[in-house]
């Protein structure tokens, strides 16, 4: 590939953004915590259910969960999964699992057994926290994989007393969300509850790990080319160094601010990349209080949360903003704290933003990235409250190219493969030294795969996607794994999934099939995908085909059929 001579976008940066980052003085993100627990020891960190817990609470639990692991005999590097929704014991057991010298492999609690058997298999994950509520799934596949160890909590696991012994028994008994599970009991494995593992690992022996800069920190499955989710490998120092560029880029919105603790809002899932970083290390970094949302899709449950506390940032997907404006108890929500709103995972719409502006008078700074970059790669300024359809410029230490098939620059203002260089790029795919050639070369370009085109001022625009990925709510659907999962269904001869617009999540999945049985049917499918897919991926609309149209070597045009009319319409 070439190698861009200038970064022109430097000239645009504003002022107190320096060119470059610093890496800070830590070598670990273990560091990073350590400093940030002593240094806001007193402060709030989380706010759950109306319910705080000071860094220091934070500190010693993550402490105690550590020492359990470790007590566990695991070796360090031992990858421990983690499947919970916003809950405080996703934060401890984040923080655990890095400072005993683990890797964390996060998982969505939503996934289907299939789903769930993949990454746990891939990522030879030996031991997992899961919330209550999704231990059937785990139950369904655990002999599959190498989990020995199992740590169970319940939702409100973190609360006082009376209130946990309420939220527990109405989530078990009156709403029924937990259930029935049972999970083998063997010697050598371990089945464990939070309150006891909690206490167990006050009394036991603690070594707080130190990783170097270049040891795995993360594990964050993404889709891959041929439809299998695949680990993107984030090391230490690649999520310091995009905490490092986020906090020098949003530094002249917060600038001013420096007495008081900030509070952020965490309605995106913490297992996906744009909240782990923004919420949580960031927010650690800076000693801010986290008002965690645990399900966000409630959107008059969220309304509610987010009224009771003056909040000053808030990073949110379209879909989320969107809903959120819709809603008419939005008006009850106090924004005059709000100083940041940021966009990522997918397209914020130009519409979305002027009535979020008006609304809460805070515009909103839309970037791009990926799990791959840790993940935030562009940024528009903070200071600017014009719409620009843009994903800003460059992070600081960043480089962006615009580049053809051949690898070439194009031109100023002409479309071409974004590609990415900097120190928050990943080390590559987890056991997959194939598809981590086709994405990176040897002088550490990351190609993207999105088509973009970048203006003389170094601006960055996204234009289309040069994969097949479908975005749905900021989440990607690879067309493959949905193909490989429907291809299985009898009476299914070929199909094909394709994005279609849609208004509420950006992006849906329309499916294509050729039947072999005649009497298949639209809900058969459905209830087929329901069982196998987690709900973002699975179809929005389902037609039946007499054919696919194909390339003379039996290659499926999905373009085509993403550009034809919808059946009925």
């Amino acid at each position: 590939m070439d190698t861009p001579t200038a970064r022109p976008w430097l000239a645009q940066y504003p002022d107190g953004v320096g060119a470059d980052i610093e890496p800070g003085g830590w070598t670990s993100l273990v560091d990073l915590l350590d400093a940030s627990f002593e240094r806001h020891a007193r402060r709030e960190q989380l706010l759950f259910m109306g319910h705080a817990l000071r860094y220091a609470d934070v500190d010693a639990q993550s402490r105690a969960i550590g020492a359990w692991l470790q007590s566990l005999g695991l070796k360090p590097g031992t990858r421990v999964a983690l499947m919970l929704p916003n809950v405080p014991q996703m934060v401890v057991s984040l923080a655990a699992v890095l400072r005993a010298g683990y890797v964390v492999v996060n998982v969505n609690p939503l996934y289907t057994p299939r789903e769930l058997a993949h990454q746990l298999v891939d990522s030879g994950a030996e031991a997992i926290v899961i919330l209550e509520n999704f231990a059937n799934t785990l139950a369904a596949v655990i002999e599959q994989t190498r989990v020995r160890h199992v740590l169970l909590t319940q939702l409100g696991d973190a609360l006082p007393a009376v209130k946990r012994l309420l939220v527990n028994t109405v989530v078990r008994h009156v709403k029924k969300l937990v259930p029935p599970w049972t999970l083998p009991e063997r010697t050598g494995h371990t089945l464990a509850r939070w309150p006891q593992a909690l206490k167990a690992g006050a009394s036991l022996p603690w070594r707080s790990a130190a990783p170097r800069p270049d040891d795995l920190a993360f594990l964050q499955y993404t889709g891959g080319t041929t439809g299998v989710s695949k680990g993107a490998m984030l090391q230490h120092r690649h999520v310091l160094a995009n905490i490092a560029q986020c906090e020098s880029w949003f530094s002249p919105a917060t600038r001013g601010h420096e007495d008081e603790q900030l509070t952020g809002v965490c309605a995106l899932p913490l297992y996906h990349i744009f909240a782990l970083t923004i919420c949580f290390m960031l927010g650690a970094r800076l000693g801010q209080r986290m008002l965690l949302v645990p399900n966000a899709r409630d959107i008059p449950g969220t309304i509610k949360t987010l009224a009771s506390v003056r909040f000053h940032l808030f990073p949110a997907v379209n879909t989320l903003y969107n809903a959120l404006l819709d809603h008419p108890d939005i008006k009850q929500v106090d924004f005059s704290g709000l100083v940041i709103s940021m966009g990522g995972g997918m397209a914020v719409q130009q519409a979305t933003a002027q009535r979020w502006l008006a609304l809460t008078g805070c515009p909103i700074v839309e970037g791009y990235g990926l799990s791959e970059t840790s993940p935030v790669a562009c940024a528009n300024r903070v200071d600017v409250r014009d719409y620009t359809g843009t994903v800003g410029y460059p992070m600081p230490s960043t480089e962006i190219a615009i580049r053809d098939d051949d690898g070439h620059d194009v031109a100023i203002g002409e479309s071409g493969e974004i590609c990415i260089r900097g120190p928050q790029v990943m080390a590559g795919y987890w056991q997959r030294p194939d598809e981590t050639a086709l994405a990176m070369d040897a002088a550490g370009w990351f190609r993207s795969g999105d088509i973009g085109v970048m203006d003389a001022r170094g601006q960055v625009r996204i234009v289309d996607r040069k994969k097949d990925m479908i975005l749905v709510s900021g989440f990607n659907v690879y067309p493959t794994e949905i193909e490989q999962v429907v291809n299985l269904m009898p009476g299914v001869t070929d199909c094909a999934a394709v994005g279609m617009p849609d208004e509420r999540t950006g992006e849906a999945v329309r499916l294509c099939i050729v039947r072999r049985d005649p009497q298949l049917t639209a809900e058969d499918v459905a209830a087929w995908c329901r069982e196998q897919l987690t709900a973002y991926k699975r179809p929005k609309v389902i037609e039946f085909h007499a054919t696919l149209p194909k390339t003379n070597v039996g290659k499926i045009l999905r373009r085509e059929l993403r550009d034809s009319p919808l059946q009925g319409s």
